[in-house]
């Protein structure tokens, strides 16, 4: 559990400021748990500078609850949570020496939004909060108030835990779970974990990972782990301490995170997928007429293909799909030259699509490209709309100049209208002929909200 925290106050000497306002949010990684807002009397003047950047006067403090007054409360807030907050350092200073003043001594672990976006997001020119925020698109209310401060910061953690693939973030909290005596049973973990589409994380006891999944329903599939009764179901009961887990709201994330999150935590009890072998492709080439012809044959890396795929069958069954579903008459040769597919072959009397010899080779050869430009992505910039994790947010795919590029969530105030805006928030993902392959699958599946060309 985090407590997410931000701190205003009236400025003055180190260690002579006094607290004016406070938020904390309780974030248990997925979703704010509990709140405390409160304005704080200082007992003592606050600073001009300081009225003007936060609009909190003098005035507005003096029936304000006196820090005495809320100490418990921030207490039960903190209470066995990692403490987070952007520049900690400070907001943790201030705490402690309140909390002195009172004769009690204040200590939790804290972790700080700053370094982690130095490290997480090294692009980025400013890692100050404001223009975080901007940069990432993330909507912010009250700046320099603590309640939109600290809010803010939740979603910026957020964004971080996304960002963060190989887990170092949970893993450290696992550890620091453990010291608090946390040890949750199989059927307690399992009651934790929500009936959601997202990807899940099975650790052992010192955070290391020993199994990543995907499923639509998550508490559904790591229920299996735990009753199942193969060799390897038993070695994950044996040794599993905890589970982690990231909704994704859309199956296509969750399916192409897996995949890049195996590879580079890989865990013990997670079958490496065997490199797929793309051995045959489908290619163009102009027949005598000048007619696009789409040709299947074995991959030649020399020359620049549509689509490849890992069985001469699996190939076919694409051209079949292609003559067929989008009415483009092609005569298919090579391995597959036998006889001319197209709907002159067949009792249709009338050609909707492009039919060879219907019309001229210029305006069949302009119809073939659009249907491989729309249908297969290839070099073109897209974004792909999907589902996100909640009924605010949706969730967005790049591929740019036809290469996956990462995803990203986005939250519906903040509409994505650049590709640039995009670069920003996007989490950074390896592209291969299985990612590309995954989304043109889902793609035919017609599953995403919307596309939207660039």
């Amino acid at each position: 559990m985090y407590a997410i925290l931000d701190i205003e106050t009236t400025g003055g000497q180190f260690n002579e400021e006094g607290i004016t306002e406070i938020a904390i949010y309780k974030f248990d990684g997925h979703e704010i748990v509990d709140q405390f807002i409160s304005l704080v009397n200082p007992e003592i003047p606050i600073q001009p500078f300081v009225v003007k950047l936060t609009g909190i006067n003098n005035a507005m403090l003096r029936s304000a609850p006196k820090f005495f007054e809320v100490a418990k409360r921030i207490i039960e807030m903190t209470n066995d949570c990692v403490l987070v907050a952007h520049n900690a350092s400070f907001d943790y200073r201030i705490l402690r020496t309140e909390f002195r003043r009172l004769g009690y001594e204040f200590n939790v672990k804290t972790l700080c939004t700053v370094e982690l976006s130095k490290k997480l997001l090294p692009e980025q020119t400013s890692h100050s909060l404001g223009k975080l925020v901007r940069a990432l698109g993330i909507p912010m209310a009250d700046r320099h108030r603590a309640s939109g401060d600290a809010m803010a910061t939740v979603k910026l953690f957020k964004m971080l835990l996304d960002k963060d693939l190989n887990k170092e973030i949970v893993k450290e909290h696992i550890k620091f779970e453990i010291q608090k005596g946390i040890a949750p049973k199989l059927i307690d973990i399992v009651e934790r974990l929500p009936s959601k589409t997202g990807i899940y994380y099975i650790h052992r006891e010192d955070g290391s990972l020993i199994f990543i999944g995907k499923s639509k329903n998550i508490k559904k599939r790591v229920n299996q782990h735990f009753t199942g009764i193969t060799k390897s179901a038993k070695k994950i009961q044996n040794e599993v301490f905890t589970v982690t887990y990231e909704e994704t709201g859309s199956e296509l994330i969750a399916q192409l995170k897996e995949y890049q999150e195996i590879k580079i935590n890989r865990p013990i009890y997670n079958r490496m997928s065997p490199k797929s072998n793309f051995s045959w492709a489908i290619y163009t080439e102009k027949d005598d007429n000048g007619y696009l012809n789409l040709k299947l044959q074995k991959s030649d890396g020399r020359k620049k293909e549509v689509k490849s795929y890992t069985s001469m069958q699996e190939g076919k069954d694409a051209l079949y799909r292609i003559t067929s579903q989008y009415q483009l008459c092609q005569k298919l040769t090579g391995l597959y030259e036998t006889k001319t597919h197209c709907f002159q072959n067949t009792n249709i009397s009338e050609c909707d699509g492009a039919c060879i010899g219907k019309i001229t080779a210029e305006e069949y050869n302009l119809r073939v490209q659009i249907f491989i430009e729309k249908n297969l992505f290839e070099n073109k910039t897209l974004v792909i709309v999907d589902k996100g994790r909640t009924i605010s947010e949706r969730s967005a795919i790049l591929v740019e100049n036809g290469v996956y590029k990462g995803y990203a969530f986005y939250d519906l105030n903040y509409q994505i209208n650049t590709i640039a805006v995009l670069r920003n928030i996007i989490i950074p993902m390896q592209s291969n002929r299985d990612t590309q392959n995954s989304i043109q699958s889902y793609l035919r599946k017609d599953k995403a909200i919307k596309i939207v060309n660039f």
